[in-house]
């Protein structure tokens, strides 16, 4: 079978590999699809302290049972998954008190475990054992439901901001997660949802998709001021920080609505983390700044239902369906921010 395995920054290999079995515990999938995003170009680019290379990439991943190992109940061969990509442990304090976004011993398909950019996969017993493997509903296709990991994600981050009915919602940053905020921002009640971007051609494409209520260039707009004006001198009452970047992070504090909540979606460089906080912003208008970071099994299995259900649609955010022997091409197009949604078609 074909794979495409990381071997150290800049250097990724479609490369031929033997075909794995399923052991007790796991299952084994051939890959329908598995998309991309730009987690995946900052691992091209640079690398990840948790990938020991070589290892197979991919963590987006949609697909059909074709091997079923010992001992696994409720899955059997034809049936059509979508795997988390997170994997919490299941047994340390934050996973008993149902944080499992935070567990402590948290490990990665696609990271610590083969994933997805090949022709079949072995979904580990770790996933199993936390209820990793849903079952794709009737209607959903395959390159739909690996969209359902980063709208997990999406879907955690807005529970954590408590995005409901009647708010103001302004996300900054228009690529797919962008993108996935404003619809899940309408299906969770929000009355009016505001999308802004740096890149005005990204910000084009993006909002003739999603068509948010107002659009914001940031490159020739004071983004503070503009959010203020739409929202008649209030703010918007959630902010999401959908771009790795600290200055929008700023901007999130002096934007957002007296009681506001502010969600750090988008993580910053490992080497630039650190912003400045004006601390009496958060102190006098009573602000509630979060983090976000990936999804449980749980959400991961919320959003198919989502998607099946219509309320958050993900099809046409798929621009660009490239066959594995283009994952590179893959990869740079997401780095190029030419399309939406890119996903690999083993």
């Amino acid at each position: 079978m074909r794979v495409a395995r990381f071997y150290a920054p800049g250097d990724i290999r479609l490369e031929e590999a033997p075909e794995p079995h399923a052991q007790p515990g796991e299952v084994k999938i051939r890959v329908r699809n598995c998309s991309t995003c730009g987690t995946d170009v900052k691992i091209f680019r640079y690398g990840h302290h948790h990938i020991v290379p070589p290892r197979v990439m991919g963590h987006e991943v949609a697909g059909e049972v074709v091997e079923v190992g010992a001992s696994v109940t409720g899955h059997q061969v034809g049936d059509r998954v979508q795997v988390i990509a997170a994997i919490p442990c299941g047994n340390c304090a934050e996973c008993a008190r149902g944080r499992m976004t935070v567990c402590a011993n948290q490990e990665s398909m696609g990271y610590h475990y083969d994933g997805g950019f090949a022709d079949y996969m072995i979904v580990p017993a770790k996933v199993l054992a936390v209820g990793g493997v849903n079952p794709i509903p009737e209607g959903v296709s395959f390159a739909e439901a690996s969209v359902a990991e980063p709208l997990a994600c999406v879907l955690n981050g807005q529970e954590l901001a408590r995005v409901g009915e009647g708010d103001d919602v302004m996300v900054i940053g228009s690529g797919p997660i962008g993108c996935l905020h404003v619809r899940m921002a309408r299906a969770n009640g929000a009355a009016r949802v505001f999308l802004a971007d740096l890149n005005p051609a990204r910000l084009e494409q993006a909002a003739s998709l999603v068509k948010p209520d107002a659009v914001i260039c940031s490159a020739n707009t004071d983004l503070v001021q503009a959010a203020l004006d739409l929202t008649e001198g209030r703010g918007p009452d959630v902010v999401i920080t959908a771009a790795a970047a600290g200055a929008v992070q700023e901007q999130a504090l002096r934007m957002a609505a007296r009681s506001g909540r502010i969600s750090f979606f988008g993580g910053l460089p490992k080497d630039d983390p650190i912003i400045s906080c004006d601390s009496n912003l958060v102190h006098y208008r009573e602000l509630t700044i979060v983090g976000a970071n990936g999804s449980t099994p749980a959400h991961n299995a919320r959003a198919l239902e989502l998607i099946a259900s219509g309320r958050v649609p993900v099809g046409d955010l798929i621009t660009h369906r490239m066959p594995l022997d283009a994952v590179l091409d893959a990869i740079d197009v997401v780095a190029r921010g030419e399309a939406v949604k890119v996903t690999v078609e083993p």
